[in-house]
């Protein structure tokens, strides 16, 4: 499933994106192809920020 990225505005859950991360590999059968790693990336990126994001919520 090729990397949405969200409506403007919002932000999805680390949970979310954890859930996409653990899809991709599952759909990789562990090796990603050079587009996967790009979707990859970018999901892991945005989980980060998703987490930081949490942490000063929650603070």
């Amino acid at each position: 499933m090729p990397l949405t990225p969200p409506p403007h505005g919002s932000v999805r859950s680390s949970d979310e994106l954890n859930e996409r991360i653990r899809g991709l590999w599952l759909r990789a059968g562990g090796r990603l192809s050079a587009e996967q790693r790009r979707e990859y990336e970018q999901l892991v990126t945005e989980w980060a920020a998703a987490v930081r994001a949490e942490i000063v919520r929650a603070a």
